[in-house]
């Protein structure tokens, strides 16, 4: 796990040796045990590494093939490394490392850009090919690690976090007003834009190759539903339990201490227990709780502990919210509100006192149809059928207006789903999950700002994936939608950012690409069933989690967001909420923010998600964006 940047100097002198430097200063977090670069008349290479694998000089990168054509620099992890080193040998290749960055490079020499389909594993690199002029940069299938790249006018640079870009000379930092829109609808910018108008990011699944005559990108791959598989829950439960605990194995090889997060939900609890089958000595496992016992999960993640005899660590947030949250926002270098960031920093910085690897549950979600909101969404849908187009389009939206007018929480409810249901089901879904109602942001948004935007909507993403889905049903677009956007922008950064701030490494079992594509052959109806999530995951868990914990309503990593903005983070937030003038304020209307702000601190009204996302772009803005151009 570690940093990368760099930089073409194919038809632009965009920087030297110093400038490298740099960049690899600003993402000192992601690799502080050592680093390196490498220059010559086409590109420039950066490396921070983290050492997990092959702890040795031999492993620090860039990394040189043995014939010198070859220059790479490569965060993430290859899981099938040891396979596909070994079949090289057999084919006469001598490896001068324990690496699984050499496996790489041997691969590319052997098979050029099609190495990429043998790879197994969480990665972005940028591999210099001297032979064929070519840089060659590539991203995992799912996204767990991340690649921005800057490209204006023959200039291009890229890292694997923007603040990276940023070091280098002239680098623009115009705002681009749709991914404001997105953020404040989704609290993430989606892929492929960034907050920067000439700073985008790589899509998973793409690689791109960079020539003296442009840069052309393509996908590799892509998750299809369109097969699916007519075994039944039992023969696909065992199949399922089988790749997990391969997935789960081979995510256990490191150099360095290992260890896992566990929440006490069925994702994090399944992994511990397959870790605890594959291991000879007890697992460290680590849980973070809150005071608000509505929130905390501790004493389940305990009596998982307790079960498979862990090394557990717990630590409590109190009230230290305030103390750290400037500190952590500052690693997100576009805006990021995904409240579960707080206790992710925290149980990162909890695990990295015990291991420098942790393995986590995330993606059981996703691929098995977890959250509460395809719940709803079954609801919504059932609901929708038993009412005919017309009336829906006609009835419904000024039903909406009127629950509207009543200051009831039921209310506020009710005014979601007959909006909800007015719409298509795609629609719909974006209704349901948006973070702002249309109706709030006409109130907030200034008025030359919405002029500026013109008939751009947020739901665009999910409208587009949704189309773009190839499943049979509805739940299978609603899953291939979140992989694509939720998942990729939402989930995937916020572990990536946390833990890479900690240097800690994290990995998932459940987002190996053949978990996902052996999901996506799994019938809907296997994964979601008369209101149960995760059913097929569930039942292949049953030897090993409790059943009161197996079916347990699911809690998420979430925090006292209300609770917080009046009390703890009401001083903090007042600092960049009310005393500030610009940011946030250059695209919303400060009055109306502040009274969303003062009705939320009477109690009689709940604003603390949008308030959130405001204070959050608030912190980037400031940390990011140069006073100078504030005042421009």
């Amino acid at each position: 796990m570690c940093g990368i940047a760099g930089f073409s100097l194919l038809n632009h002198p965009e920087g030297n040796e110093a400038s490298l430097v740099k960049m690899g200063n600003a993402i000192y977090h992601r690799g502080p045990d050592a680093g390196g670069t490498y220059i010559d008349d086409s590109v420039g290479l950066c490396h921070r590494r983290l050492s997990i694998i092959d702890l040795s000089e031999a492993g620090n990168q860039p990394m040189f093939s043995g014939c010198g054509n070859y220059v790479i620099v490569f965060n993430g992890e290859i899981y099938n490394f040891l396979e596909l080193r070994e079949t090289l040998e057999q084919e006469g290749v001598v490896f001068n490392s324990h690496s699984d960055t050499e496996v790489i490079l041997a691969l590319y020499k052997k098979e050029g850009v099609e190495c990429i389909h043998r790879l197994n594993g969480m990665f972005a690199f940028a591999l210099w090919d001297k032979k064929q002029g070519q840089l060659f940069i590539a991203r995992d299938r799912l996204g767990k690690k991340p690649l921005y790249y800057f490209s204006k006018d023959g200039r291009f640079a890229f890292a694997s976090e923007i603040k990276a870009l940023l070091t280098l000379e002239n680098i623009p930092r115009k705002i681009r007003l749709d991914a404001v829109y997105d953020f404040f609808a989704y609290q993430y910018v989606p892929d492929p834009k960034s907050i920067f108008e000439d700073i985008h990011k790589l899509p998973p699944a793409h690689y791109m190759l960079v020539t003296k005559d442009g840069i052309k990108q393509r996908q590799y791959w892509d998750l299809s539903f369109t097969h699916t598989s007519s075994d039944s829950i039992e023969d696909n439960k065992d199949k399922l339990l089988s790749l997990l605990n391969e997935t789960t194995r081979q995510r256990m090889i490191s150099d360095v201490p290992l260890g896992a997060f566990l929440s006490g939900g069925v994702d994090s609890s399944g992994v511990v227990a397959l870790m605890a089958n594959n291991s000879d000595k007890p697992v460290k496992t680590c849980t973070i709780g809150f005071d608000n016992k509505k929130y905390n999960e501790a004493e389940f993640a305990k009596e998982i502990a307790q079960k498979y005899n862990t090394e557990h660590h717990e630590f409590t947030v109190h009230q230290n919210v305030a103390d750290r949250l400037e500190e952590i926002a500052q690693y997100f270098d576009e805006p990021f509100a995904d409240p579960s960031l707080v206790p992710t920093f925290f149980v990162s910085e909890l695990a990295r006192k015990e291991v420098t690897v942790a393995i986590a549950g995330d993606g059981g979600d996703e691929m098995f149809a977890g959250y509460e909101k395809y719940a709803i969404d079954d609801i919504e849908k059932k609901l929708r059928d038993k009412f005919p187009k017309k009336v829906r389009e006609k009835l419904f939206p000024p039903l909406a207006k009127l629950a509207g007018t009543i200051p009831l929480n039921i209310a506020k409810k009710a005014k979601s789903l007959l909006n909800s249901l007015s719409q298509s089901p795609a629609m719909g879904f974006y209704i349901t999950n948006s973070q702002m109602t249309d109706e709030t942001w006409s109130k907030l948004v200034k008025p030359d700002v919405a002029r500026a935007l013109g008939n751009y909507h947020p739901s665009r993403i999910t409208l587009d994936k949704y189309e773009e889905a190839d499943g049979p049903d509805h739940l299978s677009k609603l899953l291939y939608t979140d992989i694509k956007t939720y998942l990729t922008g939402g989930i995937l950064v916020k572990v990536d950012r946390m833990s890479m701030a900690n240097h800690l490494e994290v990995r998932a079992p459940l987002l190996d690409y053949q978990i996902a594509e052996f999901a996506a052959s799994i019938p809907s109806e296997q994964k979601f069933n008369e209101g149960i999530k995760k059913r097929i995951l569930k039942e292949a868990l049953v030897p090993f989690i409790p059943t009161d914990l197996l079916h347990r309503k699911k809690m998420g990593f979430s925090v006292p967001l209300a609770q917080w903005l009046r009390g703890e983070l009401k001083q903090l937030s007042e600092k960049y909420l009310v005393d500030s003038n610009n940011g946030v304020y250059e695209y919303l209307k400060k009055d109306e923010v502040l009274t969303l702000w003062y009705e939320h601190q009477s109690c009689k009204y709940d604003h603390s998600n949008i308030l959130w996302s405001v204070l959050m772009f608030q912190m980037w803005f400031s940390t990011y964006i140069p006073q100078a151009e504030c005042a421009q």
